[in-house]
């Protein structure tokens, strides 16, 4: 799992990752991700920067900015540079194979949204990103409210209509109530352990159990402050054994965030460090980077 970007420099120039060191990799499908949120300075910025002690930033969701970014993915679609997956048939193309994904559900009117979504090519939908929404509430929250009336219905439709349900960035409250009315494996596509490493973002065990339960992936992340105190390559490989070792290696994926984050860990800087990851996880790694993550996309998109 990954994050691609909507920069114009994608193709080569970005540091973390980019298309052309992608194709360097025998196969590779990766999770596109349309991320719809406008930063603006507002009261409701200042109090989110007060909670969370991070930089002022509010949400304007906005549809229109969604159709821009999924215009993206079509435009190097054409170009020849990758191929949208629709389907299983699509899995099984040669080259980069990206995966539309939402993260957060902001832009949402309500629920149906969803089957406009999906007939555009959508695959993935993350219910929440760092706040409140009217289907979920997320781990920074003030209050964990968990899955909302609308949101059991997005699910419900999800499920329908083969689009994956991540839980990254949702709360506690809000992973158990999504894995209890979910009927198909659902993901945190970009999370880590708080056994591990105590993190407002980072799950814990109840909720890594119900998600396993699922049949779904954990997929650990390099954001730095969810990984140690001074993170590197190796606290990747840490959080991914206490998953592997007390839920089973069934539920391990990685989902990197590049390009959705400023800094890397030590001695993960880009995706070319994927290759010392796998040699790291020995007799784990073809399970962890591509097995597991294809389960779930298979059991869940259209035939």
């Amino acid at each position: 799992m990954g994050i691609t970007s909507q920069r114009a420099d994608i193709v080569s120039a970005t540091e973390q990752s980019n298309l052309d060191a992608i194709s360097k990799f025998d196969d590779a499908v990766i999770f596109g991700v349309n991320f719809p949120h406008i930063s603006v300075v507002n009261d409701r910025a200042e109090e989110l920067s007060k909670q969370y002690k991070s930089k002022s930033r509010a949400t304007v969701a906005l549809w229109e900015d969604l159709m821009e970014q999924l215009k993206f993915y079509k435009h190097i679609e054409r170009k020849g540079l990758v191929s949208i997956v629709h389907d299983k048939v699509d899995i099984r193309k040669t080259g980069i194979k990206i995966l539309l994904s939402l993260e957060g559900t902001d832009c949402l009117r309500d629920p149906y949204d969803l089957y406009l979504l999906r007939d555009l090519g959508l695959r993935c939908i993350g219910l929440t990103w760092n706040y409140d929404t009217k289907f979920a509430a997320a781990a920074m929250s003030k209050k964990d409210y968990g899955l909302t009336g609308f949101g059991e219905e997005l699910i419900r439709i999800a499920n329908d209509q083969g689009v994956i349900v991540d839980l990254a960035h949702a709360s506690r409250n809000t992973i158990l109530d999504a894995c209890a009315v979910s009927k198909k494996p659902v993901v945190s596509s970009h999370g880590n352990i708080k056994s591990v490493h105590d993190h407002v973002r980072n799950l814990d065990d109840e909720s890594i159990e119900a998600i396993v339960k699922t049949g779904g992936v954990v997929g650990i992340t390099s954001i730095r402050t969810t990984l140690s105190n001074d993170p590197s390559i190796s606290d990747l490989l840490k959080h991914m054994e206490y998953v592997g070792e007390n839920f089973g290696w069934s539920h391990v994926a990685l989902g990197s965030d590049f390009l959705g984050i400023d800094e890397t860990p030590k001695g993960f800087e880009n995706v070319s460090k994927i290759e010392e990851l796998s040699n790291m996880l020995g007799s784990h790694s073809k399970q962890v980077l591509w097995d597991n993550p294809l389960r779930v996309i298979s059991n869940v998109i259209p035939p």
